[in-house]
């Protein structure tokens, strides 16, 4: 029977698994979206008429989507929650007039999961071992905090021992279960909100594998940072981004930090209910470029950003397979159907990129380590499709080194079979 549940929190989706020697499984989870095993790291909240007054109609993953798509205005909708757990700035959230920690919304996520689990949630768990990124997203993260709020979270459920392990070291341990030879493993871990580099010699000593951690290294930019471009550069400018409006007798720009909700779709539902939004819907008035304004008023209004980052993220996928894509998104009318060349978007996110091979760059520095030194390097997490991304890797390694495989799996099912060594301190974070 297992004895540990691994558990991949991530910024878009989230897996548990358990392991049986070396056979690892997947949790399955029956909702009234159906059945997955993986759900989207998202909450819904709605009242409901047949429950007790003070009673909340809870949902995660696909079937909070569902509720939220199909109950606008009334359902109260999160997603990302992860991205939280390092700020201190994020106090709590309210929901319907009760204040939800980071705590309190993890333990609800969770809690979702294991009632959707039904009888495949093991009874008999020793262990929790959790994945954490090597850097948490958002400005000036606290790693410290964000481990504080993941063990009470946790602990409320009433595990024996809670561990942490790198999210790129557990994807490493799953992709070195095949390895014929001992090698120096780079895995590369994209994430929705962060890319993560672990730099790991794997070696086989008396028929058990035992690893080195060389080093490690992150930044917080990954996915869903590219969608964002595509939004900036194709949406923002037609709602308004760039225009002006007339202040007695000047004439300002309309302010940027309007468009930020749209880097996140679930922000807009937060942003309709925010002094931002009246202040915004004020400027109409005087705005010389009015439609465009009430453009991004009806797209709020309306509660139309699943549906656009349903467009993003198609324009995005295609994108990684062909030189030009459609971008199709109805509500912009005549500016939401147009070409989207690969060309025009690996310039948009160049910032980003440069980042990410910059990473890349502090983990070889810092180590003293040669590209050439690298024996096998693992791509994982949906970015890696990126041609642009992978373009940071074959032009520093050769096509036979580098692996991708498991883009949703790998460290959920890595962090299970390290929750069932005997050596489980040799791979955690202390």
């Amino acid at each position: 029977m297992a004895q540990a549940l691994g558990l991949d929190f991530g910024t878009t989706n989230t897996v548990l698994a358990t392991a049986d020697g070396e056979t690892t499984h997947s949790m399955a989870f029956t909702s009234a979206a159906g059945t997955s095993d993986s759900m989207r790291t998202a909450l819904s909240f709605m009242k409901d008429g047949r429950l007790r007054t003070s009673a909340l109609k809870v949902e995660a993953g696909h079937a909070a989507i569902r509720q939220f798509i199909d109950n606008p205005g009334d359902c109260r909708f999160l997603q990302s929650i992860k991205t939280f757990a390092a700020s201190a700035l994020f106090q709590g959230t309210l929901i319907y007039a009760k204040r939800h920690t980071f705590e309190d919304l993890m333990e609800v996520f969770v809690q979702r999961l294991r009632t959707y689990a039904g009888n495949n949630w093991p009874s008999d768990v020793q262990r929790i071992v959790a994945g954490r990124p090597v850097h948490f997203a958002g400005a000036n993260p606290d790693p410290a905090l964000a481990t504080e709020r993941y063990n009470e979270a946790l602990s409320r459920f009433g595990f024996p021992e809670i561990h942490y392990v790198y999210e790129p070291v557990a994807a490493a341990f799953f992709f070195a279960q095949n390895l014929k030879t001992d090698a120096t493993v780079l895995v590369a871990d994209f994430g929705g909100g962060t890319t993560d580099y672990s730099l790991i010699r794997f070696e086989t000593v008396a028929g058990k594998l035992t690893a080195t951690p060389i080093g490690h290294s992150g930044v917080g930019v990954a996915g869903d940072h590219f969608d964002y471009r595509i939004i900036d550069n194709i949406v923002a400018p037609q709602i308004g981004k760039g225009s002006h409006f007339k202040s007695f007798d000047k004439i300002l720009e309309v302010p940027s930090n309007y468009y930020s909700s749209f880097g996140r779709w679930n922000q807009l539902s937060i942003f309709k209910t925010s002094r931002e939004f009246e202040d915004l819907k004020k400027l109409v008035r005087t705005a010389l470029e009015p439609e465009k304004l009430e453009t991004f008023i009806d797209l709020v209004d309306h509660d139309e950003g699943y549906p656009l980052y349903q467009a993003v993220s198609a324009t995005k996928m295609a994108l990684s397979s062909a030189d030009e894509a459609a971008f199709d998104f109805g509500p912009l009318g005549r500016g939401g159907h147009r070409t989207v060349r690969r060309a025009d978007f690996d310039t948009w996110i160049a910032d980003d990129l440069a980042r990410i091979e910059g990473a890349l760059d502090d983990v070889l520095e810092k180590t003293n380590t040669a590209s050439t030194a690298i024996d096998k390097v693992f791509l994982t997490g949906g970015t890696s499709f990126v041609p642009a991304v992978r373009r940071i890797f074959t032009e520093r390694f050769d096509s036979g080194r580098i692996e991708t495989g498991g883009e949703l799996l790998s460290i959920a099912h890595g962090l299970a079979l390290i929750g069932e060594r005997d050596d489980i301190a040799q791979w955690t974070v202390q």
